[in-house]
């Protein structure tokens, strides 16, 4: 599993959604700039978010996007799921996959169920607070 810079990209913003933003919205241009990310990408990753109710949009002057929720209540995982779409590490534990002919005698399933739940409990327990102040 690799997180792309879509995941990476939507993490960033959402800090910096949450230390400059002190509940006002923030211009799409102003979080491009800090964040050195394009305004194009960012885009097609605010929708998302938006659409999610992760963040909240304004349109016109003085508009832009504020966070829904305080810090703590975001989970990196719920973030990741959105924009990622999902975290397995192998395709037949994907969402809506259909189920593998050898799943009754594979031998690394439970290796690889193992590692998706690790994987999704440790994103579950950090917060966008936690990311914030750098607590691991």
């Amino acid at each position: 599993m690799i997180i792309s810079t879509r995941g990476r990209y939507a993490l960033r913003v959402m800090i910096d959604l949450a230390e400059n933003g002190n509940g006002e919205y923030i211009a799409m241009k102003k979080i491009a700039e800090r964040q050195g990310i394009s305004l194009k990408y960012l885009e097609q990753i605010l929708p998302v978010l938006t659409q999610n109710k992760i963040i909240e949009g304004l349109q016109g002057k003085g508009g832009g996007y504020r966070l829904t929720r305080k810090p703590e209540e975001y989970r990196v995982g719920e973030i990741l799921r959105l924009t990622e779409g999902d975290l397995a590490p192998v395709s037949c534990l994907e969402r809506g996959a259909a189920p593998c002919e050898k799943r009754d005698e594979c031998r690394t399933l439970p290796m690889w169920t193992k590692l998706h739940d690790m994987i999704c409990e440790y994103l579950d327990s950090v917060t966008l607070a936690g990311l914030m102040k750098g607590n691991l």
